[in-house]
């Protein structure tokens, strides 16, 4: 059974893609940053649910679970509703709050496994369809605990952009899910400028090369600044330049982002900054609103995901003790790069470029 596309700003590939997803079976569609998969996502979890069968949409980021319950607001079907949650939510709901954990704080994923492989097939009529955002940070004894937990499961990921410690290959996901599961691959990059994007790709780890955009915009910057006070400054004039816009600041220390936010909080911004904490339970720094023009900042952890019209990655000798090597701090510069639509601003402090920067020269203008 095929179901029709709900949004007509799609672009053909886009569609393609999700016409050729049966409403049955496991699946996995991969692509690179700006290729549109939580919008799919979106798209996915409600063609799912007007089989009329439960349809959650997932994610490990409570940031991104927000932000995709928003883009569901504009595909509403009053008659199939999703749900969306985080994966920490939905296994709480599912299996109580005592629900077994390791001692890292993550769940016991081969106990859940016994718990789930107890009832199997007993009333699957309430198993629900899952649709999972950003799956490439979850483990496979998610993937293990979902097969037998859900009717079908729907996995939108990029290898490319593992930032937890809980990932999974899109090898590993295939496997765990079953020899079965189809897998589809999008392209494109609808995001990012072509300089935008040529800058990420000096720090991508693998996989396809992705196409560079057409669209062109200013040189991404690498800027020294003297102080917090420096950087602060230069945020408040990149939002007062471009009112309009969406202004992220990615740090690396929600210290330095608290700093920060006091400082523009003072600066006379049309719209107030927000802050975003994964710590707070309720109140300001949980529920923001992503869509209206202003400064989020965010951590990096919780910057998976989203995207701004101007990207400020505030500290970035933080990084400068690290090998420049290495695929964890690559990857983490991969993701936050791509986060921005027409501007880059890269920041250091200190007496030295830190390391992993030397090399955008070229790439970027040095400040």
């Amino acid at each position: 059974m095929k179901t029709p596309v709900l949004h007509t700003d799609l672009t053909p590939a886009q569609r393609l893609c999700l016409d050729d997803l049966p409403l049955s079976g496991h699946h996995l569609v991969s692509g690179p940053p700006g290729s549109g998969k939580s919008l799919l996502a979106a798209h996915r979890a409600v063609h799912l649910a007007l089989t009329g069968r439960p349809t959650v949409l997932l994610s490990r980021s409570r940031l991104l679970s927000q932000l995709l319950r928003d883009t569901l607001k504009d595909l509403a079907i009053p008659a199939a509703p999703v749900e969306t949650a985080t994966v920490h939510g939905w296994i709480n709901r599912r299996f109580g709050a005592d629900a077994p954990r390791t001692g890292d704080g993550w769940f016991d994923w081969t106990a859940l496994i016994h718990r789930a492989a107890a009832t199997f097939g007993e009333d699957d009529s309430g198993a629900p369809h899952l649709v999972i955002d950003e799956g490439q940070d979850l483990s496979p004894g998610f993937y293990g605990l979902a097969r037998l937990s859900a009717a079908s499961v729907t996995v939108f990921a990029d290898e490319c952009q593992r930032l937890t410690e809980t990932n999974s290959t899109l090898a590993e996901i295939t496997q765990t899910l079953g020899r079965s599961t189809g897998r589809t691959e999008i392209g494109g990059n609808h995001r990012n400028t072509r300089e935008i994007a040529s800058l990420a790709e000096f720090f991508r780890t693998g996989g396809t090369r992705p196409e560079i955009p057409l669209r062109s915009g200013s040189l991404p910057v690498v800027r020294h600044f003297s102080g917090t006070k420096e950087i602060s400054e230069e945020i408040a004039t990149l939002s007062l330049r471009n009112p309009r816009d969406r202004v992220g600041v990615i740090v690396a220390s929600l210290r330095t982002g608290a700093d920060l936010l006091r400082r523009l909080e003072r600066a006379g911004l049309p719209a107030e900054p927000q802050l975003y904490s994964s710590a707070a339970s309720t109140g300001r720094y949980r529920d923001l609103d992503l869509a209206r023009p202003g400064v989020v900042l965010v951590h990096r952890e919780s910057a998976k995901g989203l995207d701004f019209d101007t990207v400020v990655i505030a500290d970035t000798e933080t990084d400068a003790a690290t090998d420049p090597t290495s695929a964890a701090l690559r990857m983490a510069y991969y993701v936050m790069i791509t986060r921005a639509r027409q501007r880059l601003v890269l920041g250091w402090q200190g007496n030295r470029l830190p390391g992993h920067l030397e090399g955008l020269r070229g790439w970027a203008t040095m400040k």
